[in-house]
């Protein structure tokens, strides 16, 4: 079974973004302890550092509907900002969510079309008199990408891949992210009186946890 799932701050401030990468630090651990398979696909880093605005993460594992009954849904922390010493707010609140659209995505290593260059210093200049650098494009998306990293061809091949999956991938996150954020944020501003969990303190110690997870009827 594999679920496809992102922990977002929607249009929260920089407090959610701190939220988000604290969630995924013990989202992630108790993963582990359930023997749930992770990939984290795509991340969109926060404005400071150890901040993130949202992370979106593949799932693997015979237990992921269960495990997923206790996270899918907002997240509540209750502190003062670090941020900001004055704010007043002590309420946080971020979200998890299942990305249904994203199990229809299928990256095909057939879709590839490679090229191959020499490789170039600065100002394009010829380094290599032998065609080692690899031009990797996904047919169906246009993307591409230029590898010169090794002097083995092969190397370079397979690096190739690896950055042009991510890159594919990203843009379909971020066309899915377009399409979801304005009912993500409605459906966090709905959740807020009702957390599936709530963490507390600057130590992210875990309060009161629900039990399920009623999924909304769309």
């Amino acid at each position: 079974m594999d679920k496809t799932i992102q922990i977002t701050s929607g249009r929260g401030p920089l407090e959610c973004q701190w939220i988000v990468a604290k969630v995924l630090k013990v989202f992630l651990e108790e993963a582990r302890q359930s023997k749930i398979d992770y990939e984290i696909i795509h991340r969109k880093n926060g404005d400071e550092n150890l901040t993130l605005k949202s992370v979106t993460l593949l799932l693997k594992g015979k237990e992921v509907n269960e495990f997923l009954k206790s996270w899918l849904g907002s997240i509540l922390w209750i502190g003062k900002s670090t941020f900001r010493k004055l704010h007043k707010r002590s309420n946080w609140f971020i979200g998890i969510f299942e990305m249904e659209d994203l199990e229809k995505i299928n990256f095909n290593e057939k879709n590839i079309q490679f090229q191959t260059a020499r490789s170039q210093g600065s100002g394009g200049q010829n380094v290599n008199k032998v065609e080692t650098a690899v031009r990797a494009t996904y047919l169906k998306t246009g993307q591409s990408v230029f590898v010169q990293d090794s002097r083995s061809q092969l190397e370079n091949k397979k690096l190739s891949i690896i950055r042009l999956k991510e890159k594919v991938m990203e843009f379909h996150i971020q066309q899915l992210e377009r399409r979801m954020q304005e009912t993500w944020n409605n459906h966090l501003n709905v959740q807020r009186g009702n957390p599936i969990r709530t963490f507390s303190g600057s130590d992210f110690k875990k309060n009161h946890q629900k039990k399920s997870f009623k999924k909304d009827s769309p």
